[in-house]
Formats: structure tokens, C-alpha cells, sequence
């Protein structure tokens, strides 16, 4: 094989493995895609069950083996991603090269941690392979669809927790002259907790009012967090219907004649039989 027709293989090969890897719209794509998220959950399923004791010491040697499987596996992932991509770098230190890099580091670091008294920190690093449950975003299409819409909202949910901030700061300092140091309220940072957690409808009990006045507060604090709590909801759900349209998809008007489910945004008329949507 000459030089020219081995570039143009390697070439040839990188794209093909471009799609395959990168892309969802082909037959393989779509395999690997599926395999990958069925080994993703298996191997965080791994993690928490080897942090069950009794299970781990039985099957000590299986999880191990299986771990490095597991490593083997989406370290080859993550060096395809990297030779295959247009721009390596940009991907290397985007945010799924970093969630893939630290899917496949935290096994081959505890390799330099082999002494006995280093066990507690080996334990800790190999916990940080349950973020392989990040690399689950990438299958899930839909969630960037979520993520668009978090990102166009961003400036109103910021104005929203910027309110809520500040009626915990005012609330919890309410609380603290009313209750004082001999009920619980002891700090104003103290009772600007208890203030989020009564806004929140959480509600701890490690602190609370024992005054009328400070419980009057609390209801009215109580109160406000069920319509604090549906402001996000509206405003997540607005940006959502937004970045749907944006898609150019109406997927709910299905066609009465032929059954067609996706039409263009703006469609009156079927694209495929020519019925009026929504007759």
C-alpha cells in the first residue's frame, strides 16, 4: 500500500468511525449508542454494588476484573473520540472530554496507590467512577433539548433565586431578633437556613419557632415556598415550548388521513397527503 492510499484509508476510516461514533442517523450509530448506554449503567451499577460490603467481599475478584473491563472499554471510547475528532483539543477540554476522561482516570490512578495504608485513599478515588452516569447525557437526545431551554432561561431563573435569596435573608433575620439564641435561632447564617429549608417545604425540625409571632412568620414563609416552588416550573416549561418550535416540529398534530406525526411548525397542510392539520 502506498503512501497516497494509506492516508486515504486512515481518512476513509476516520470518517467512517466519525459517524458511527459522533452520529446517531445510521444503523451502527445507533447500535453503538445503545451498547454504550448499556454499558455505562452496568458499570455504575457495579460501583454501588461494591460498596455494599457483604456483596463485595464475596466478589472481590469479579469486580475487579470487571472493572478493568470496564476501563479498557471507554478508554478505547475515549482515545476514538480524540483521534477521530476535527479539532481533538477543543474536545479534550470540552465538558464530555472531561466527563469521559474522568470516567476511564480514576482506575488507573489507584495503580500508583498499592500500599495498605493508602486503602481509604484508594477507595475515595475509585468512588469518582460513578460520573460515568454523566456520559449518559450524550445518549439522551432529548436532553439537550433541556438544556437549551435551562440556557435561554438562564437571566430569569437568575432574577428568581436572586428573589428567593433575598426573602430568606430578610425572613431568616426576622426570625433571629423574634426567636433569639435561648430557642434555637442562635446566628443570623443559622436561621437564613432554617429559612430555606421551611421555603423549600423540607423541613428539617432541627430548629424551629416556639414564639406566636415566629410561628405567624413561619406559616407565611410556609406559604410562599408552594408558589416559590411553581415559578421555575413555568419558566423551565415556557423555554421548553420555546426551543420545540425552535426544532421546527409540531409533534403532537398527527394526520387524520395518512398518520404522519412530524409537520413543520407553521405547516396548515399534511407534507405527505395533503390533509388540513388539525381537521
Amino acid at each position: 500500500m502506498t503512501e497516497d492510499n494509506r492516508y486515504r484509508y486512515l481518512k476513509d476510516t476516520r470518517q467512517k468511525l466519525f459517524i458511527i461514533i459522533f452520529g446517531t442517523d445510521t444503523r451502527l450509530g445507533r447500535l453503538f449508542d445503545v451498547v454504550l448506554l448499556y454499558v455505562i449503567l452496568t458499570s455504575i451499577l457495579l460501583v454501588m454494588l461494591e460498596s455494599v460490603q457483604s456483596i463485595s467481599s464475596r466478589y472481590e475478584e469479579l469486580f475487579y476484573n470487571l472493572e478493568w473491563l470496564f476501563t479498557i472499554f471507554f478508554t478505547i471510547e475515549f482515545l476514538l473520540r480524540l483521534w477521530i475528532s476535527r479539532r481533538p483539543l477543543k474536545y479534550l477540554f470540552s465538558f464530555y472530554g472531561l466527563v469521559d476522561f474522568i470516567a476511564v482516570i480514576p482506575t488507573y490512578i489507584t495503580l500508583f496507590y498499592a500500599g495498605g495504608s493508602y486503602l481509604v485513599v484508594i477507595r475515595a478515588i475509585r468512588l469518582l467512577r460513578v460520573f460515568r452516569i454523566l456520559k449518559l447525557s450524550r445518549q439522551l437526545s432529548e436532553s439537550r433539548v433541556l438544556i437549551k431551554a435551562l440556557v435561554s432561561g438562564r437571566h430569569k431563573i437568575l432574577v428568581f433565586l436572586g428573589g428567593v435569596l433575598t426573602l430568606v435573608i430578610i425572613m431568616g433575620t426576622l426570625m433571629y431578633l423574634v426567636e433569639g439564641n435561648e430557642n434555637g435561632f442562635d446566628s443570623i447564617p443559622r436561621s437564613i437556613y432554617w429559612a430555606i429549608v421551611t421555603t423549600t417545604t423540607v423541613g428539617y425540625g432541627d430548629i424551629y419557632p416556639v414564639t406566636v409571632f415566629g410561628q405567624i412568620l413561619a406559616a407565611a414563609l410556609m406559604l410562599l415556598g408552594y408558589a416559590i416552588i411553581a415559578v421555575p416550573t413555568g419558566i423551565v416549561s415556557s423555554e421548553l415550548n420555546k426551543t420545540s418550535r425552535k426544532r421546527g416540529y409540531k409533534k403532537k398534530v398527527i394526520c387524520s388521513s395518512c398518520g404522519k406525526r412530524k409537520h413543520n411548525f407553521k405547516a396548515k397542510y399534511c407534507a405527505r397527503c395533503g390533509t388540513i392539520l388539525g381537521a
